[in-house]
């Protein structure tokens, strides 16, 4: 799974224009984040169809990064998430984007977009946090 990073400007209907670009295509999104920075912001968003929504971003001239998600799971409980994180920190790995994927149990799932998806999958899958 990808995550697109969409870069937007912090005014009304920017992020409306960019779901309906995808909906038009017949883009399901199974997934998003994002926020605002002074006259800016970004939108981390997941599809059930890459290729149909690579295009369709493309097509409509907006700016965006595509980036493989990592998926792991923590245990739901203070403090885990900062594990993770300084592990991933301390391997020299930048977070683009992290948003929740569900929950099992006693455990959220998470996605982590990174600049380095092969050294965050080991890290994550080597990683105790508990």
């Amino acid at each position: 799974m990808n995550a697109f990073l969409v870069e937007l400007q912090n005014k009304p209907g920017a992020l409306a224009t960019i779901t309906e670009t995808l909906g038009a295509r017949g883009v399901n999104i199974t997934g998003i984040s994002g926020a605002s920075c002074g006259d800016s912001g970004r939108a981390a968003i997941t599809t059930a169809d890459d290729n149909t929504a690579r295009a369709a971003l493309k097509s409509s001239g907006v700016t965006f990064k595509e980036l493989e998600v990592v998926e792991t799971s923590l245990p739901h409980v203070p403090g885990s998430l900062g594990k993770v994180t300084r592990r991933l920190a301390d391997a020299g790995v930048n977070i683009e984007a992290i948003f929740p994927t569900g929950m099992t149990g006693n455990e959220i799932n998470l996605g982590f977009a990174t600049g380095d998806p092969v050294k965050a999958r080991e890290i994550l899958a080597t990683a105790s946090v508990r």
